[in-house]
C-alpha cells in the first residue's frame, strides 16, 4: 500500500489512505513484540469482546424501541438508514453489514461454549435476533450456514441428535424469515435480478417513480438515468463492470492504480453513464476487486494468501470461532471493501493476530 504511492495516479488520495491503513503494520508488530497470549487469555479476550458487542446490541435495540414509540415507524428495527435520514436500526456510518459481522463473531463465542448456562443462551438469542434485524443478506446466508455447520459437525450432540438439530435449525430459519421486512430485503434482490425491474409493490419502502436496475441492466445498459436505483447485487455487478472497463483502459495488472486512487476513475464512469450524482463516490464494494484495481495482481495475491492461511489454520486446529471468523471474512470481502475502512482494518487485523499467535510456536491451538 505504501509503495503504491510512487506510481499512484492520484497521490493526493493515496497519502491520507496510507495513514488510515497503517494499523495493518503496527498491530502485527505489537503482537510480535508483546508476550504471546496463552489459551485462557485468548478466550478471556473473546469473552470481553462478546459481552461488549452484546452491550451495543442492547443499546441499539433500546434506541430502536424508543424511536418506535415516538415515530411508530417500523424501519427503526431494521438495517441502517441514510446519512441524511437515520431511520434504521444502526446509523449509516456504522454500516449494518459491518455490524452484522462484529455481532456474528460474538454470537459464535456463546454458541461454541460446551456448557451453556441460561445467561449464555439469553446472550446468544439477543445477538441472533439482532443479526437478523440488521438484515444483511450476505451475512445472514453465511451466518445460517455456520450455525448449521456447528449443529451438525461441531456440537457435542451433532452425531447423536442430528435429526433433532435439523428440525430446530429449520424451525428457527422459517420463523425468522416470516418477518416481512427481512423477507422483502431478499425479495428486492431476487425479483430485481431479472431483465425487468422490481415493481413498487414488492419493495414497500420504494419511492414512486424510481426504476430498480436489474443485474442484466447493470451489466449491459449503455446509459442510465438519474432516477435509476441500484439494489445491492445490481450495484456490485455494475462496479465489477466498471473494474473490467478500467482494467482494459489502464495498465494496472501488476501494480494497480495506487491506494485509493480508483475513485476518480469511478467518478468519471458516473458521468459517462449518467448515474445519479454520488454513485461515483462509492468504492468497488468488493475487497478482491479493490485490491486488484489499486494494488494490482501482487496486492490481490497477498490478500488471497492471507485468507488462505487464515482458513487453513482455523481448520487445522478445529477452532470453530476462528473458522467462523475466516468464513465471514471471505464472504464479506465479496460484497464490501472492508479493509478500506479504518474500523474494518482494526477489526480484521486484531482478530487475525489474536487467532494466530500463542506461546507455543506462535500458533493458536484451542
Amino acid at each position: 500500500m505504501a509503495c503504491s504511492y510512487f506510481w499512484s495516479i492520484d497521490k493526493a488520495a493515496t497519502t491520507p489512505a496510507i495513514f488510515k491503513e497503517i494499523t495493518l503494520f503496527f498491530i502485527p508488530v505489537s503482537f510480535l513484540i508483546m508476550k504471546p497470549f496463552n489459551k485462557n487469555q485468548v478466550y478471556k479476550l473473546l469473552k470481553y469482546y462478546s459481552y461488549a458487542m452484546l452491550f451495543y446490541a442492547g443499546f441499539f435495540l433500546l434506541r430502536a424501541l424508543i424511536r418506535y414509540i415516538i415515530t411508530a415507524d417500523q424501519r427503526v428495527f431494521f438495517y441502517h438508514g441514510d446519512y441524511d435520514d437515520d431511520y434504521g436500526l444502526v446509523p449509516k456510518l456504522l454500516n449494518a453489514i459491518h455490524v452484522s459481522v462484529y455481532m456474528a463473531v460474538a454470537f459464535f463465542y456463546f454458541l461454541n461454549k460446551e456448557i451453556k448456562n441460561k445467561i449464555d443462551i439469553i446472550c446468544a438469542s439477543i445477538l441472533f435476533g439482532f443479526i437478523f434485524l440488521l438484515s444483511s443478506k450476505n451475512i445472514i446466508i453465511v451466518f445460517v450456514f455456520l450455525i448449521g455447520l456447528h449443529f451438525f459437525y461441531f456440537s457435542k450432540s451433532s452425531n447423536k441428535m442430528r435429526l433433532r438439530n435439523l428440525i430446530i435449525f429449520i424451525a428457527i430459519i422459517v420463523s425468522v424469515f416470516s418477518f416481512s421486512k427481512i423477507k422483502n430485503r431478499f425479495l428486492v434482490e431476487f425479483q430485481s435480478n431479472t431483465k425487468n425491474s422490481v415493481s413498487h409493490n414488492v419493495y414497500n419502502e420504494a419511492d414512486e417513480g424510481v426504476n430498480y436496475v436489474s443485474i442484466y441492466e447493470a451489466w449491459n445498459n449503455e446509459k442510465f438515468s438519474p432516477g435509476d436505483y441500484f439494489p445491492g447485487t445490481a450495484f456490485r455487478v455494475y462496479q465489477f463492470r466498471m473494474f473490467v472497463e478500467i482494467f482494459s483502459e489502464e495498465p494496472l495488472f501488476w501494480k494497480g492504480l495506487g491506494l485509493n486512487a480508483s475513485q476518480e476513475k469511478l467518478k468519471e464512469k458516473e458521468i459517462k453513464y449518467n448515474l445519479y450524482p454520488g454513485y461515483g463516490s462509492f468504492n468497488f464494494h468488493n475487497q478482491y476487486v479493490q485490491n486488484f484495481a489499486e494494488l494490482g495482481f501482487i496486492g490481490f495475491l497477498i490478500l488471497i494468501a492471507i485468507l488462505i492461511i487464515n482458513i487453513k489454520t482455523a481448520m487445522k486446529h478445529k477452532n470453530f470461532i476462528h473458522i467462523s471468523f475466516a468464513v465471514l471474512m471471505i464472504s464479506l470481502f465479496l460484497t464490501e471493501s472492508f479493509l478500506w475502512r479504518q474500523k474494518g482494518v482494526l477489526f480484521f487485523i486484531s482478530l487475525y493476530c489474536l487467532f494466530h499467535i500463542r506461546e507455543d510456536k506462535n500458533i493458536l491451538k484451542i
